[in-house]
């Protein structure tokens, strides 16, 4: 089957994102990392340590190279900080897809060694699809109504 290439490049690979839940607070671990990534969020949500963090150089943008940078990062950690990796619950590269509207498609490969990688750090490969926002048109008098009560 032929792909639609007018469908394909309103699709687009936005990025990978590192995400981390932990029992352990862990800003050590991010603090480790250095300068080479970027910070979305480290913090507490409610009993669980959160950390969402990106590269912060991307030589290639693509799934595969920017699993492969951040794995680097983790093998090159200090013992302290390895242990904090190891023990968290969730280690996940989350890969980014921006889909703006129906009927559009995007087509990527995560290569073996970039698998073999987050295997060998025990970290999981996930996808998140932004699709369109669907927005919701109320009327002023139905607001007005759900806000007096």
């Amino acid at each position: 089957m032929p792909i639609n290439t007018s469908n394909l490049d309103k699709t687009r690979f936005m990025n990978v994102d590192l995400d981390i839940h932990s029992k352990w607070d862990l800003q050590p671990l991010v603090t480790a990392l250095g300068e080479k990534i970027r910070e979305m969020y480290v913090g507490r949500v409610r009993r669980t340590y959160e950390a969402h963090l990106e590269l912060a150089w991307r030589r290639s943008q693509t799934p595969t190279s920017i699993i492969l940078g951040f794995c680097k990062l983790i093998e090159a950690l200090p013992r302290s900080e390895r242990k904090l990796w190891d023990s968290a619950k969730t280690r996940s590269f989350d890969i980014g897809i921006d889909a703006p509207a129906e009927g559009r498609f995007h087509w990527s490969a995560v290569g073996q060694d970039a698998v073999r990688a987050a295997a060998d750090v025990g970290a999981q490969i996930a996808i998140t699809v932004y699709g369109p926002m669907k927005i919701v048109k109320r009327s002023l008098k139905s607001m007005k109504a759900a806000s007096s009560k």
